[in-house]
């Protein structure tokens, strides 16, 4: 991937590593993350500096108000990687590449506003088009044939066995892959979320299947999300549309995998939702929202990268600065958490599905599309409550306490999750 030109000197010099700037690794990051953002809000306040992999510095974003600020003022903060005054800094192999994004544009990596709303409102209208009943069927569909797979052992490790195959193959169908294509691309996006050897060609692989798909749908359209892409006014290239499949796939994939991991566990583990074993739908929404209020899958997303100089927090925001949206740090902030404790809060119980002013799906106009966001709640919902229905005796075959966490502090989910209960018969699918 070739970085863009090295800004000027005066740019370049910017956003020097802070003498307490704090690297963002660590077990902390996946074991305790919460506590560790407290200590960073009661150091740095809502700003704090940080250290990429390489000694690269960053502002980590962690106050509720900073972070809507930020998200609302797309001119000040940008989402222009080539603004970035750090690039003479950065090694071709730096293994955060993949995260600042590609230099063709897309919905998720578009450099400027207008050309973000171009590829959102196409991608945006695609999404729309998806029936919800349809794609709560066939997401029953697919949670029954991987049950199926194996309900008779009464055992399981539903993180590989189902929260992560799941909306893979669902997201799959959507966007117009066969089946046995979802199968494969499963498997391609697990090896590339995992980042191990793998993780380059499997990247290779799923970049070749996008376009492979756009080719087909072309000559072939049908009633998917590809073929709603291309034949949309707007006229997207096939390119900027295997793009945009892309990202939106990978973007949908491991944290709706999460959010389905993250409220199983918390189901598994807390008595407030013991209830909800037997197939109470209720416990499952509100289960489901508190994991984004305080086991969001994306804790941490890159980034963006201020227009000119400007204040922050009360931190000196030099033009060029890479700055780090801090989702969960922000959910957590206080200031928005007594809001949230009082009659008809968060906590106060009065909506069901719960207060949704969380940062989960972050905000403004670089926000996840309220469509995308609709099929992954639908994917997540329709996921763990035929789990439930099937497996109504579920229950956790390790201490809780030594379930282990991604060792990311971008992304949060669970490595495993290892579960028994009752043998059952097949539905009659087939996985």
């Amino acid at each position: 991937m070739t970085s863009p030109s090295p800004q000027p000197e005066s740019a370049s010099a910017g956003c020097p590593v802070a003498h307490d700037a704090v690297p963002l690794s660590g077990p902390r990051f996946h074991t305790d993350p919460l506590q560790l953002y407290r200590e960073l809000r009661r150091e740095h306040g809502p700003v704090a500096p940080v250290e990429l992999p390489g000694g690269i510095p960053a502002w980590l974003v962690i106050g509720y108000r900073e972070l809507h600020q930020v998200t609302s003022d797309p001119e000040l903060f940008c989402r222009d990687r080539g603004q970035w005054n750090q690039w003479e800094n950065v090694p071709q192999d730096w293994p955060l590449m993949p995260m600042v994004g590609a230099v063709a544009p897309s919905i998720h990596y578009a450099p400027t506003i207008t050309e973000h709303r171009r590829h959102a409102s196409v991608v945006g209208s695609a999404l729309e088009g998806v029936d919800p009943f349809d794609l709560r069927r066939q997401s029953e569909e697919l949670a029954d044939r991987l049950i199926d797979a194996f309900c008779a052992r009464g055992s399981a490790e539903l993180v590989a066995d189902y929260a992560v195959p799941l909306p893979v193959l669902v997201l799959a169908r959507l966007i117009g892959m066969p089946d046995d294509g979802g199968r494969e691309l499963a498997g391609v996006m697990t090896e590339l979320a995992d980042g191990g050897p793998g993780a380059v060609k499997a990247y290779m692989t799923y970049v070749d299947r996008m376009r492979e798909l756009v080719a087909h749908k072309r000559q072939h359209p049908g009633a998917d999300v590809a073929s709603r892409m291309l034949a949309d006014p707007a006229r997207l290239s096939a390119e900027e549309a295997m793009l945009n499949l892309k990202d939106t796939t990978a973007a949908g994939f491991l944290p709706t995998a999460d959010w389905i991991g993250n409220s199983i566990r918390l189901m598994l583990t807390d008595d407030r939702f013991a209830a909800a074993l037997g197939g109470g739908r209720h416990s499952v929404a509100t289960a489901m929202n508190e994991v984004l209020w305080e086991d969001t899958p994306t804790q941490i997303l890159v980034g963006r990268w201020a227009a000119r100089d400007t204040q922050l927090g009360g931190r000196p925001i030099r033009a060029g600065d890479m700055l780090l949206l801090g989702l969960a740090a922000a959910n957590d902030d206080p200031v928005i958490q007594q809001a949230l404790t009082g009659p008809g809060g968060r906590n106060g119980g009065q909506a069901a599905g719960g207060n949704s002013a969380h940062f989960a799906f972050s905000y403004g106009d670089f926000r996840c599309p309220f469509p995308a966001q609709e099929i992954a709640e639908i994917i997540a919902r329709t996921g763990i409550e035929v789990l439930l229905d099937r497996l109504p005796d579920l229950d956790l075959s390790v201490p809780a306490q030594t379930l282990v966490r991604r060792p990311s502090a971008f992304l949060r989910g669970m490595t495993a999750l290892p579960v028994s209960f009752t043998p059952v018969r097949a539905s009659g699918g087939h996985p």
